[in-house]
């Protein structure tokens, strides 16, 4: 297997298959008329893709989101801001997934998270994400087996969070990035090497426990999460341009309702809206043969959109508005999901989600549902992902997380603490 195809692996983490469909109009050459006659595609690729996939079944059965839910041991990923708010002192987490069940069998993404309280005021949190691509068989150019390999990235965290306010927290993480997809072999003369970079998140967190609806307690929560924003990523000593790292902005609401006088039936409903904060591919100039018409320097001269040879913080800020499609092609870079999560006692959960993703952006569409079970400090959850479209890499994804929350490393329990609905003390 060529290195671009183990790149390839990778990309398909975020981009469903089904994309790669053709419309029945006719292309005309003009990108703005074919995209919005939607006769050409162009998703939003970035190198360490595996940083923008949800590692943990609660967040996977709730359509992939998390910005603005309940405080968990998977907060690291989604909004650090949220760890002052958690219930109970000490949360850790350990997922699994088998990744890209219905292309390959080997790939998985494992996920540990941990979170400490401090006191009331703030918290201290870690995680660890591995992806593993599986054993990979290198071959050269004419298709001699090099030999079996088994590439592999992962990504190291750590981050504070405290109380601005009351009912106001921020965060912020550092990360460092690893990606080994070529394990050191020679591409076409030139060596390769294992791509680091580093990373960090920002992140607001509002959670307001005064609301109520029919009388009954209702928690409003708000989140927004700038994540990954950091330095690009090279794979050569020689390469002439690195590559962006999926930089992204995720924003929404939550509210979670207390259903019955006692507490026992609680429903959480959510939304959230995402972009990846990096450039979009430009349109090109070609000739009457098709072929891409470059300038006196060799560089390809550009139709529609902007130069993707772009700074870290040139590209975030120009990525709200470089679409070649213009107003149309930005609208589909933002990704929708919604969630809903229902407890009994804080014992049993049953959730259920969408999430949707422009056809012309990776078509990106699909159900999600899961189950959650909480005994004392231990805790599991599941999830399942049923695609709309058919021929998606991600169909039938599976998650699996086992929760440890504990409260004797904190003063959470004692008077003064205010539990979620549902829950007493």
């Amino acid at each position: 297997m060529h290195v671009k195809q183990i790149i390839a692996i990778s990309t398909l983490s975020t981009i469903g298959l089904s994309a790669m469909g053709q419309s029945t109009n006719a292309p005309t050459g003009d990108y703005k008329v074919d995209y919005k006659n939607k006769t050409i595609i162009n998703p939003i690729t970035t190198a360490v893709p595996f940083l923008g996939i949800s590692p943990d079944a609660r967040a996977g059965g709730m359509g992939d989101l998390g910005v603005a839910t309940r405080p968990d041991n998977a907060s690291m990923h989604w909004n650090l801001a949220k760890a002052p708010f958690q219930e109970r002192a000490t949360s850790i987490g350990i997922s699994y997934s088998p990744w890209l069940r219905a292309l390959i069998p080997d790939v998985n993404l494992a996920y540990v998270g941990f979170s400490q309280k401090i006191k009331d005021f703030g918290a201290v949190s870690a995680s660890l994400r591995y992806f593993s691509l599986g054993n990979v068989t290198f071959t050269d150019v004419s298709g001699g087996v090099i030999g079996n390999y088994n590439p592999n990235e992962f990504a190291l965290d750590a981050g504070y969070s405290m109380k601005l306010i009351d009912k106001l927290s921020m965060g912020v993480a550092f990360r460092f990035i690893y990606s080994n997809l070529t394990l050191g072999q020679s591409v076409g003369g030139v060596s390769t090497k294992p791509g680091l970079a580093g990373a960090g998140d920002i992140s607001l967190y509002y959670e307001n426990r005064d609301w109520k609806i029919a009388k009954m307690p209702v928690v409003f929560r708000w989140g927004t999460a700038f994540t990954n924003i950091g330095s690009k990523i090279k794979y050569t000593t020689t390469q002439a341009r690195a590559d962006f790292i999926p930089m992204n902005l995720r924003f929404g609401p939550s509210l979670d309702m207390q259903l019955d006088q006692e507490g026992l039936h609680t429903l959480m409903v959510a939304v959230e809206i995402n972009k990846l904060l990096v450039p979009t591919n430009p349109s090109f100039e070609r000739d009457s043969s098709g072929f891409i018409i470059v300038d006196t320097q060799g560089n390809p001269v550009i139709e529609f959109g902007q130069s993707p040879n772009r700074s870290v913080i040139g590209g975030m800020f120009t990525s709200f508005a470089d679409a070649p499609g213009g107003v149309r092609e930005e609208f589909h870079e933002y990704n929708i999901a919604f969630g809903m999560e229902y407890w009994y006692n804080r014992i049993f959960a049953v959730r259920a989600g969408y999430f949707n993703e422009a056809r012309q952006k990776g078509n990106r569409k699909y159900f999600t549902m899961g189950v959650g079970l909480r005994y004392s400090v231990f805790g599991f959850d599941f999830s399942y992902l049923v695609p709309v479209v058919s021929r998606n890499p991600l169909e039938n994804t599976i998650r699996f997380t086992l929760a440890f929350d504990f409260d004797k490393l904190s003063t959470m329990g004692k008077e003064g603490s205010k539990p979620l609905p549902g829950r007493k003390k």
